[in-house]
């Protein structure tokens, strides 16, 4: 038997949490943008870095892909303030280490972030740092909404509570499995983005994926119904991998259709052009 405890070092802070929940909604907000970015072909619409057209502090005109790609930068800065704002008052006010080193680790997550940015407009978004760049991009998520996680009341005035997390194979290792191929799908799905593979690697991680979270949470439904910090998170888990697969569908629908349209329009001799264009991973 294990003990499953959420609490005992640190006690609730709301103002801290709120703050965190705050950060974590903002950087869900800046994963849009850059995908707005890149779905509209913007990523060198702003052709220098750190600068924007010469300028450290002068916004640009609006238009065209601008929008789109200086829009992005401004995000990621106040991003940035928000991440500092984060690490500073973990620090001040959550007595657990783990959690210090997770606010730190954001930081430096953004921080590397923002570089990896940088470097794809200064060498013309070349498939590896723009792979990097987006992949990253999730995985600070990930831990920002984590952070919001561990500093919620639910989290850290909950009482402990005993389970048997020793059944075999153990809910851990499980746990891990899942991680990993998330997170390597994450890597496989921004290569498949960004031009860096085909699309088969991507749809075998996608196979990989749906089957692992649903035997994690499946596992975890099964044998701790009844412990609602596990329970919960595994409802939770499978009702995200069904909205995901509709996106994916939909997106896979979408890109599809524009294939077509371009394959009706375009004459005979130009059709191995269509290789070129961002629909044609779909299609062909």
């Amino acid at each position: 038997m294990n003990e499953l405890t959420n609490h005992t070092s640190t006690p609730y802070n709301r103002a801290h949490h709120n703050f965190t929940v705050v950060a974590a909604c903002f950087v869900f907000l800046l994963i849009v943008a850059g995908a707005l970015v890149t779905s509209n072909e913007a990523g060198l619409s702003v052709p220098d870095w750190p600068t924007s057209f010469g300028s450290l502090y002068r916004i640009p005109p609006l238009v065209g892909g601008v929008k789109f790609e200086h829009g992005h930068r401004m995000l990621a800065e106040w991003i940035g303030l928000l991440t500092i704002g984060v690490a500073v008052w973990t620090q001040r006010v959550d007595r657990r280490r783990w959690m210090r080193v997770l606010a730190w680790s954001a930081l430096g997550t953004v921080i590397a972030q923002g570089i990896l940015g940088g470097l794809t407009v200064l060498f013309y978004l070349p498939p590896a740092i723009s792979t990097a760049h987006a992949t990253l991009a999730q995985t600070f998520f990930c831990i920002m909404v984590s952070i919001a996680f561990f500093t919620s009341k639910s989290w850290v005035e909950t009482p402990a509570t005993v389970v048997n997390l020793n059944a075999r194979p153990r809910l851990t290792t499980i746990a891990a499995l899942t991680v990993t191929a998330v997170w390597l799908q994450l890597i496989m799905g921004a290569a498949f983005r960004h031009s860096g593979i085909r699309l088969l690697p991507h749809l075998i991680g996608a196979a990989v994926v749906f089957c692992m979270v649903n035997w994690l949470a499946i596992t975890t439904l099964k044998r701790h119904r009844a412990v609602p910090q596990l329970a919960k998170p595994a409802s939770v888990l499978l009702v995200l991998l069904g909205v995901q697969i509709a996106l994916d569908l939909a997106a896979t629908s979408r890109a599809s259709c524009g294939a077509r349209v371009y394959r009706h329009r375009w004459p005979a001799w130009s059709l191995p052009r269509l290789r070129t264009l961002p629909a044609e991973r779909w299609y062909w």
